[in-house]
């Protein structure tokens, strides 16, 4: 819901000649509306009364999408099997329709997903125990011995899967005081930047990772197993057996679920913040901005119930609550550009390097949708850095009384609320107007925070 990353794709696409696809299972996500209701908008004045025939929506039946589909005379409505949730829908519609649309042979993705099907039916004369039980109870196994941080490492061809794989796994298990913790897209370190506390999964791509980037990522595959890292290779042939991992992996996640003692089909946490969104925007956007900052220093305002006299103190003070087992998220209510990952990245593995604490990045608010679960329903076992910012410039979402940057800023306190709520410990950090020398002095008072440790 960033203002700067909607204005910047409207600039980049060609309005009349783009097809929208709105996917909502419940029809009343809030982001996807929005987002509608704005593209739906500009669309209308190039097109008037046709510009229903840009979008398609995909929902279950008998939802208010489909309503709102029927009104705006929408191209095609898509009604997905009510029975599948959120998560476990990469092979209904909800992923189909997007891969056909990239001219990807979507019966090869539903021949190899059937194969790992069929290998999980039991009762097959001969068969050995299928890879999804086998994988599934691997990772609640190693949960129980105190191996929870699933760190994803996946060859560039499918790098993508890690975000995938991260809401199935987190949304899935992140509950009751317990759950797997995903680890995406975290740099991978030497050996002995890692605890105790890790699972390697290792999604290889033999035939199209042999550059020079697949080779040294291998390598440090290599070294983590020779440390006596616990470690599975999962053995891709080529794009298509992504249908196999979908499968494999939503079963292996309910194998997990079990071993753990959790329903691995509900989410009981995530409408919190939500709710939490709702009111802040319904009572007075202006509460969508939290109170007076506990300190402040150059761009940077920090609020905390921590007490120190500067940002390099409540840092270290923050970081010092760090125990063996521990997690860092970095929840960034910012736009994504190569130039803010990068700095992300880099506070990820000093934190990681000195520390030895897992570390997770997530952006607001898509993080809500997935490891926001995990979060508040999962062990009390994460430090939670919340990013904000100013917006550059703002944009009206037709037919609510609140722009886009009102609704994300509410939904950053709508998160930072509930966090609280369950008692989990925090640090808000808002850079101010220019993100980027936010984020270096950010880096800046991180370097001197973790030498005082």
């Amino acid at each position: 819901t960033d203002p700067v990353t909607i204005e910047k794709i409207e600039k980049s696409i060609p309005l009349a000649q783009t097809l929208f696809i709105v996917a909502s299972k419940s029809g009343t996500t809030a982001e996807p509306l929005a987002f509608k209701d704005y593209f739906y908008e500009k669309v209308r004045n190039i097109k008037g009364d046709k510009a229903g025939e840009n979008f398609v929506a995909i929902t279950d039946p008998k939802t208010p999408l489909v309503a709102q589909a029927e009104q705006q005379g929408f191209r095609r409505i898509f009604l997905n099997a009510s029975d599948i949730g959120g998560r476990y829908s990469a092979l209904s519609y909800f992923g189909l329709v997007p891969a056909a649309l990239m001219g990807i042979d979507v019966r090869e993705i539903l021949r190899r997903a059937l194969q790992s099907v069929h290998s999980c039916i039991g009762n097959v004369p001969g068969q050995n125990d299928p890879p999804a039980l086998i994988l599934g109870a691997a990772l609640g196994a190693m949960a129980l011995q105190k191996h929870n941080k699933i760190t994803l490492i996946v060859d560039k061809p499918a790098i993508a899967l890690g975000l995938w794989l991260e809401q199935l796994i987190a949304e899935s298990t992140g509950k009751e005081g317990t759950g797997l913790i995903p680890i995406s897209d975290e740099p991978l370190g030497d050996p002995s930047a890692y605890g105790a506390d890790r699972f390697f999964v290792y999604l290889n791509f033999p035939e199209e990772a042999k550059d020079n980037e697949g080779e040294s990522l291998k390598n440090s595959v290599t070294a983590l197993q020779e440390a006596g890292q616990p470690m599975v290779t999962l053995k891709m042939r080529d794009r298509y057996d992504l249908g196999r991992e979908f499968f494999q992996w939503e079963f292996a996640t309910a194998v997990a679920g079990s071993i753990l003692g959790i329903n691995a089909f509900d989410q009981p946490n995530v409408q919190e913040s939500k709710d939490n969104t709702d009111k802040l925007l319904s009572e007075k956007p202006e509460l969508a901005s939290p109170k007076k900052p506990s300190l402040t220093e150059g761009a940077l305002a920090f609020y905390s119930a921590l007490s120190a006299s500067t940002g390099a103190e409540l840092l270290s003070l923050f970081l010092k609550q760090v125990e063996p087992g521990d997690y860092l998220a970095l929840l960034a209510f910012l736009p994504e550009s190569p130039l803010i990952y990068k700095i992300l990245q880099t506070l990820r593995t000093e934190v990681r390097d000195r520390l030895k604490c897992a570390t997770t990045l997530g952006y607001g608010p898509r993080f809500l949708h997935s490891t926001g679960q995990l979060h508040k329903g999962g062990p009390n076992t994460g430090l939670f850095i919340q990013l904000t910012a100013d917006d550059l410039s703002d944009i009206s979402i037709p037919g609510r009384a609140y722009t886009f940057g009102t609704f994300k800023h509410a939904q950053a306190q709508g998160d930072l609320e509930v966090l609280h709520k369950h008692g989990r410990r925090t640090l808000r950090i808002h850079l101010g107007h220019s993100i980027e020398n936010g984020l270096t002095e950010l880096e800046t008072l991180m370097n001197f925070a973790l030498r005082a440790l």
